[in-house]
């Protein structure tokens, strides 16, 4: 028995990280080869769209956020632009106030980003509305890119890529970060290409306004759970890698942590809410999708490799595939606790960098859903540190 659930944590955690990939990777081959994958975009299709920026506590960057919008290619007449600063008690009117084009809504108390995204969309008007974050700047042909998928009318919701910014003196938790991007951003687009993206970056995502739903104010991943709310009415996410968002990585691997965690107790927390919104009888690819890419990694695997290694632990005296098996776990995870031990002396050893930002998520994984247990849980919070 104890041979048994060894293998099959083995093959979970297997399939979580890397399996689900080349699988999928497998099934879009044969997709191209019956079907084709042409994507056909009309000249004409020019809808109203607003742009909305929540940020709280921004101004040092708001000169730059708001010209980086004010030079995306779309014809201004069609694009409005909203910034939501809730709560903010800097000097937002003064930065905002020099832009005419820019329409600001406030309102004294911060009730956290969605509760100020409900607000928002009382005021919007088109058709479309894309949300991004204040401290990303976005490629000028963003919006162009992402409004142009929803002349299908299947399309409830299009994900821009994100991409975090690296550099080569950066640490584990930046250079980590961007890893993980890099390959969310393949998973991604092979979700997207069989058949929808499984949830979107809130640093660059749009909507169809019609299918909006205001979320409870302590939802913590607001843009994950209303592009899977629509998507389970029916519609496709659609993911966009000519539409990207650049931010630096977490200014530290504490700044990191506070986000991940945060991030896990979200997952936990939309994995009870969408409990019977998406169900295999509903839709089977999706649930397929979903279950493969997200619940799994937000709420098994990481349990599943403490249990590995106990299993491991039983079956030393089982042969000698599972002595090395145990080797391999020991040495991987004496390099990702070295690779801890450098990072916070801010010493940067790349070998180390895989083992310990892979150790380091299933870590924040595992003290989110304590985090999620709590059950004090709030829409409002103070958002990691970037990078200069």
């Amino acid at each position: 028995m104890v041979e048994i659930l060894f293998w099959i944590g083995v093959a979970i955690v297997f399939y979580t990280f890397i399996g689900y990939g080349i699988f999928l990777y497998i099934l879009l081959k044969f997709k191209n080869n019956k079907e084709g994958m042409m994507h056909l975009f009309s000249d004409t299709y020019h809808p109203e769209v607003t742009l909305v920026i929540p940020c709280f506590n921004e101004s040092d960057i708001l000169d730059e956020k708001i010209q980086n919008c004010l030079d995306l290619i779309y014809a201004p007449e069609l694009l409005e632009i909203i910034f939501i600063t809730d709560g903010s008690t800097d000097n937002f009117r003064e930065v905002i106030g020099r832009y005419p084009r820019i329409k600001l809504l406030h309102d004294d108390a911060r009730k956290g980003k969605t509760a100020a995204e409900n607000r928002a969309m009382t005021f919007v008007k088109s058709p479309i509305v894309i949300f991004s974050d204040a401290n990303t700047m976005l490629n000028k042909e963003a919006v162009k890119n992402i409004v142009r998928h929803f002349e299908n009318e299947k399309v409830g919701c299009v994900s821009g890529e994100k991409k975090v910014l690296t550099e080569e003196r950066d640490g584990a938790s930046s250079a980590g970060e961007g890893l993980y991007w890099k390959y969310e951003s393949f998973l991604k687009k092979m979700d997207s290409d069989f058949h929808s993206a499984v949830g979107a970056a809130g640093e660059l995502v749009a909507f169809r306004c019609s299918e909006y739903e205001d979320l409870p104010e302590n939802t913590i991943l607001d843009d994950f759970m209303q592009s899977l709310l629509i998507a389970s009415k029916g519609f496709k996410i659609v993911y966009e890698p000519e539409a990207y968002a650049l931010e630096k990585g977490s200014a530290s691997i504490k700044e990191e942590y506070k986000r991940k965690k945060r991030i896990s107790s979200g997952g936990w927390q939309s994995v009870q809410r969408l409990w019977d919104k998406i169900t295999l009888s509903k839709d089977p690819k999706l649930y397929f999708q979903y279950i493969s890419h997200r619940v799994l990694r937000w709420t098994v695997t990481p349990f599943l490799l403490i249990l590995l290694f106990l299993l491991n632990i039983f079956l030393l005296d089982s042969g000698l595939f599972y002595q090395l098996f145990m080797l391999g776990q020991v040495v991987f995870y004496l390099m990702a606790l070295i690779g801890w031990y450098y990072e916070n002396k801010q010493i940067k050893v790349k070998l180390f960098f895989v083992p310990f930002y892979f150790t380091f998520m299933n870590y924040s994984a595992i003290t989110g859903f304590l985090l999620y247990m709590k059950g004090n849980q709030s829409g409002v919070w103070e958002k990691a540190a970037r990078k200069a």
